[in-house]
């Protein structure tokens, strides 16, 4: 069967999708990829066809806007006029475009929520189509939708979250998706509840790449809405780390990781500073991961070694402690690692996940990055690596999280929707 997966965003939300693809295509699927440009690369080197999507919205975020986006924090309000920005920046209507042509002789479309069009070319071409998420998305009455507030107001508040967040991601880019099904697809435009209520109706499965363990499925979400544990995707066997950091972890004890993202700019001064800071107020070892703070390479402290980019999964299980912004993979990687996590979000879904953290208790109270100082960081560095029944949680849940292979999980769920016998229009 030729299955195209429509899968938008940063590394983060893509790489799980590309091990998700990879066991598609390990079970007979031949499967296509559509993504950004910068991401051809490891979705050839994991076996699969590929087709470009134009538009990369990080392409905006380098400007004073885009970062003041990514400081959104847990503002609903400014989280989705900054994606209205970033839709308008990155030429949404090309993308739209592309996604028709990416799944061109397709039998079925599996997309991310960035790559939401893959449903609707999927509606168009008649072919039956699966929603992939990170992150909880299903109606329920147990618990509020992760980007609103949780207030103790009862089922009623909490179901009305979700009806409130699916419209106002509609009404995103209602009015170019409505032109578009109408002039592209010759499909009638939707109402303002959008595609949400028909994807219920028709009981299309919602399939999470996170492990129950971590977010128990509420009891009321609907029979085809599946966690089926992470899809990680496993580093290359002949991967090897870079020198220094081999030097680094041999020449002291084991070091705390720290990363924050695509943080740029001023904001990316002060983080550095705060993380150096904190790391010599305690007395540990750190290692700093990723762009934001590469620019002050030099004059770093013996005890700080700055680096780009490392697999995580090589790296956390020699760690103490993960500090990060709590986006989605990172912290799956940590949990999995069984490390103590230290979350510092900014916007979107991290605040969400800096509370399961501290839910499950394997990591400290997550810090608002508006409310990060030098004090509260060290606080939170020394309580992950000396609280021993943090550390003892934090490695039963990584060893359980060992155990489960998603990526085999979701894969029987999407072959069972797509092999089952269904009706002609």
């Amino acid at each position: 069967m030729q299955v195209t997966m429509v899968a938008l965003g940063s590394r983060g939300d893509v790489q799980p999708m590309v091990a998700l693809g990879q066991g598609l295509s390990r079970h007979g699927f031949n499967v296509r990829m559509a993504s950004y440009a910068s991401f051809e690369g490891l979705v050839r080197a994991h076996g699969m066809e590929f087709a470009r999507i134009e538009g990369d919205p990080r392409q905006g975020l380098d400007d004073r806007a885009g970062q003041q986006w990514m400081e959104s924090g847990r503002s609903w309000l400014r989280f989705s006029r900054g994606m209205r920005r970033l839709a308008a920046f990155h030429e949404l209507e090309k993308s739209l475009a592309d996604t028709v042509a990416a799944c061109a002789g397709s039998e079925a479309v599996l997309y991310t929520a960035l790559g939401a069009a893959g449903y609707h070319v999927a509606e168009m071409l008649k072919v039956p189509s699966i929603y992939l998420l990170l992150q909880p998305m299903s109606r329920s009455r147990y618990e509020p939708c992760l980007f609103m507030p949780p207030l103790p107001l009862g089922g009623a508040y909490n179901w009305w979250t979700y009806l409130l967040v699916e419209r106002m991601v509609w009404r995103t880019v209602q009015p170019i998706y409505n032109r578009w099904r109408r002039e592209a697809l010759h499909l009638n435009p939707l109402p303002p509840s959008g595609p949400f209520d028909g994807l219920y109706a028709r009981r299309e499965p919602f399939v999470y790449g996170f492990s129950p363990q971590v977010v128990p499925p509420a009891p009321d979400w609907p029979a085809w809405h599946h966690a089926t544990g992470y899809w990680f995707l496993e580093r290359e066997a002949d991967w090897r780390p870079p020198a220094e950091l081999v030097a680094f972890l041999e020449d002291g004890p084991p070091p705390v990781s720290i990363g924050f993202g695509s943080m740029s700019g001023s904001l990316a001064r002060r983080l550095l500073s705060l993380s150096v800071e904190a790391v010599q107020r305690t007395g540990l070892r750190a290692v700093l991961l990723g762009g934001w703070a590469a620019a002050e390479r030099e004059g770093m402290p013996d005890s700080v070694l700055v680096l780009d980019s490392i697999p995580h999964d090589w790296l956390f299980p020699r760690v103490t402690a993960v500090v990060h912004h709590g986006g989605a993979g990172t912290t799956a990687a940590g949990l999995r690692a069984g490390r103590p996590t230290v979350v510092v979000p900014f916007m979107g879904d991290q605040p969400y996940w800096g509370r399961r953290v501290h839910a499950l208790g394997v990591g400290p109270k997550p810090i608002q990055r508006s409310e990060l100082t030098v004090r509260r960081l060290s606080e939170a560095l020394v309580q992950a690596t000396t609280d021993t029944a943090m550390q003892q949680r934090a490695a039963s849940l990584g060893q359980a999280l060992a155990q489960e292979d998603g990526v085999a999980n979701a894969v029987r769920v999407i072959r069972a929707y797509l092999e089952a016998p269904r009706g002609k229009d």
